[in-house]
């Protein structure tokens, strides 16, 4: 059994342990709330402007601009993955590579060309051993503070990249804040940017429930020319949304994650204190029996 010195050193050292997971819980709580509160507000921005953009896509055509086009042969894939700089989230940064690594293997064993763009670093570290190609990486962004000047350099890159067919498709994974307790990851198409697709859907849907109707939006000036100046802000507003979402969704677990690890140092506490307890009290019962045998012996 260990010494009492022993086990008082390690309740010192869990304790200590504690007040930093406790600390971390209770900044991650407030940076929680400022991103939430960003996530909150923009996605309603985004989710009408791609319903906008869909109405108006679905009425032009998909040949209304080359990001609308899909490659009739896929042979180059751009992945951008969003994942955390710093660890210490529980499995939010594993979550979202195997995501990746399930999206991108399924599409090497066809023969096609797998690039990355890198938001983090550990996303970076893993294409780094992997020795997958990398084109471009942003660090500091997930988790702190940034703009939507971010994502639009970071479209316009991605753009560009299309319109020279560099790349085929352009895929983002990210994580999708349903919930304090939910944060999936997800697999979601930039380019060519899907909404004439969406927008076909949901014409068929009302035309089958006949039901309501299709808003119509007037469009000043002509929705060709429209369509040019919208489809690559999309880019960028469904990069940003991606960026608040996965920053919600990190704070969000290393919150639930150092307050796991807080409960786990107060169960270590009480079990090391019982250990410590019996280890004194033998300490005492053997100091006795010494006592005892060493009056018996005066004694006899």
């Amino acid at each position: 059994m260990a010494s009492l010195k022993e086990v008082k050193s390690k309740i010192n050292g869990v304790k200590k342990t504690k007040q930093i997971t406790r600390a971390m819980n209770m900044v991650a709580s407030s940076k929680l709330r400022g991103a939430q509160a960003a996530m909150t507000a923009f996605h309603p921005y985004a989710e009408k402007f791609a319903e906008v953009l869909g109405n108006i896509a679905g009425r032009t055509g998909d040949e209304t601009s080359p990001l609308l086009v899909a490659r009739e042969e896929v042979k180059n894939i751009h992945v951008v993955l969003l994942t955390s700089d710093r660890g210490l989230c529980g499995g939010f940064n594993t979550k979202l590579i195997e995501t990746a690594e399930e999206f991108i293997q399924d599409k090497i064993k066809t023969g096609i060309d797998i690039s990355f763009t890198n938001f983090g670093k550990k996303g970076r570290d893993w294409c780094r051993k992997e020795k997958l190609t990398r084109v471009d990486e942003y660090l500091g962004v997930v988790g702190g503070k940034f703009g939507f000047n971010v994502a639009s350099a970071a479209a316009q890159k991605l753009i560009n990249g299309f319109l020279d067919e560099e790349y085929d498709e352009v895929h983002i994974v990210f994580s999708r804040f349903l919930s304090m307790a939910s944060q999936p990851p997800v697999v979601q198409q930039l380019l060519p940017v899907p909404v004439t697709e969406a927008a076909g859907k949901i014409q068929e849907e009302e035309k089958e429930e006949k039901k309501g109707y299709m808003p119509e939006h007037i469009c000043e000036p002509s929705p060709e020319e429209l369509l040019n100046a919208m489809l690559p802000r999309n880019v960028a507003i469904q990069l940003y949304n991606a960026l608040l979402e996965t920053s919600t969704s990190e704070h969000a677990s290393r919150m639930r994650a150092m307050d796991n690890a807080t409960k786990a140092c107060d169960d270590m506490i009480e079990s090391l204190t019982l250990a410590y307890n019996k280890a004194r009290q033998q300490a005492i019962t053997m100091e006795l029996m010494d006592i005892v045998g060493g009056a018996e012996a005066l004694r006899g």
